[in-house]
């Protein structure tokens, strides 16, 4: 029998390692990659290599997360306190508190995150909170030259906390379903301001005063009533939204279906008194956004604050596009909207979002000026004029006559407006 051959061994396998390019990456850069993570996941990085052992530390960001689960948040708060000592005292850009599931023993570990982000200088500082309970905020002055934006969502906000006289680089603030105990809201930083849905505690007009705001939105909707704020002059702004929804207090108990507020006169009711001391000159709101370029202003029928500040209308010089609802049409022949235009001279836009619900209409029609002809109290600049709404009923009908004949618009088709 011949010999048998011998079998060529299999060559050995090298292992080829993929170079590692995020690790190669410098400090910083993973310092700000990791501050988008949750704060738990940003730590099991130390696992991953050597080199990642201790970034943790020094991430340029705190994103805090509970979710609706008891047991997660309690381990949450044990993680957290571990965390504050561990971490070194680097500066911080963002920190995140967004809680689900809030208990009352919540409150001094969220006050106590709260004030490390601020110790940190944080230059954005998040507070969410959605369930029952609201987060109810020490009463001690915040204080920082770093914080830039601020965004608080359900939280219960005392007169310390919200002066802002210890945040001169505060440029954006966000209140949202919050309570407010203070009479007056000041910042000569402030530069963009979004309060919805919140509730001033004290029962009277807030005084909102932020001389150097560029935009500005103010929305009372919700469940619980409070008074609009009165807002002063914003010489800088720009873009102003305004909507007196269901939770604004300030309701005319004598209005009636003709559009008819009682006013403040000594027949007024209880709730069109005559508003004193509050330190907001003639105008509640109008006057303070009298400067703005475009502004949108919407109400529910029987609040009577922007009734009121036509009386004492002020004249909006920059003025170039204007959103009204159907609270500015319901008057007698348009009253409130010629008022409006004929103290807008430079006004090149008119927008009527007319019974519909929401932003996004079915219907869009469009007028046009019949050349040469158009009221000489009205703005020579004025040539777009939109009605939005879902569909052309009786109503709609109704304006778009009134619309037609005080402004002389042309009619075009079978219709006095035609559809886009």
């Amino acid at each position: 029998m011949p010999p048998r051959k011998k079998r060529k061994s299999a060559p050995a396998l090298t292992v080829v390692s993929a170079p590692d390019h995020i690790s190669a990456l410098p400090d910083s850069m993973l310092h700000h990659v990791l501050s988008f993570l949750p704060v738990q996941a940003a730590v099991r990085t130390c696992v991953l290599a050597r080199r990642w052992r201790h970034l943790w530390r020094s991430t340029t960001g705190l994103r805090i997360v509970g979710f609706d689960d008891k047991k997660h948040l309690q381990h949450l708060r044990n993680f957290m306190h571990h965390l504050l000592v561990l971490r070194e005292r680097t500066d911080l850009d963002t920190v995140e508190i967004k809680l689900g599931v809030f208990v009352e023993e919540d409150q001094t570990h969220v006050n106590l995150w709260t004030r490390f982000a601020v110790m940190c200088r944080a230059r954005a500082l998040t507070l969410h909170v959605n369930g029952p309970l609201r987060l109810d905020m020490d009463d001690l002055p915040l204080v920082s030259r770093h914080l830039r934006t601020l965004d608080l969502h359900d939280v219960d906000l005392p007169k310390s906390f919200i002066d802002f006289a210890g945040c001169p680089a505060l440029e954006g603030l966000k209140m949202n379903l919050c309570s407010v105990s203070v009479g007056r809201i000041s910042s000569c930083s402030l530069r963009h301001l979004s309060i919805t849905g919140c509730h001033f505690g004290l029962g009277r007009w807030v005084i909102v005063s932020a001389p150097g705001l560029v935009s500005l939105t103010l929305k009372l909707v919700g469940l619980s009533d409070t008074k609009t704020p009165c807002l002063e002059s914003m010489a800088s702004l720009e873009t102003a939204r305004v909507y007196l929804g269901l939770n604004c207090a300030d309701v005319c108990l004598n209005y009636d279906d003709y559009g008819h507020f009682c006013g403040a006169n000594d027949k007024a009711c209880n709730n069109c008194v005559p508003i004193k001391d509050d330190g907001s000159g003639d105008a509640v709101l109008l006057g303070g956004i009298s400067g703005a370029k475009h502004l949108e202003l919407r109400s529910q029928p029987r609040k009577f604050i922007f009734a009121r500040d036509l009386k004492h209308c002020p004249t909006f010089s920059k003025l170039k596009s204007l959103l009204l609802n159907e609270y500015w049409c319901e008057a007698p022949g348009l009253d409130p909207l010629l008022c409006i235009l004929k103290n807008s001279p430079v006004l090149e836009k008119l927008t009527l979002q007319l019974f519909s619900v929401g932003p996004n209409n079915k219907l869009h029609l469009k007028g046009s000026y019949k050349s040469m002809e158009r009221p000489s109290a009205i703005s020579r600049h004025l040539n777009i004029v939109e009605v939005k709404c879902d569909v052309v009923e009786e109503r709609i009908y109704k304006v778009i006559k009134l619309l037609c004949a005080a402004l002389n618009i042309r009619e075009q088709t079978n219709d006095t407006f035609h559809a886009l």
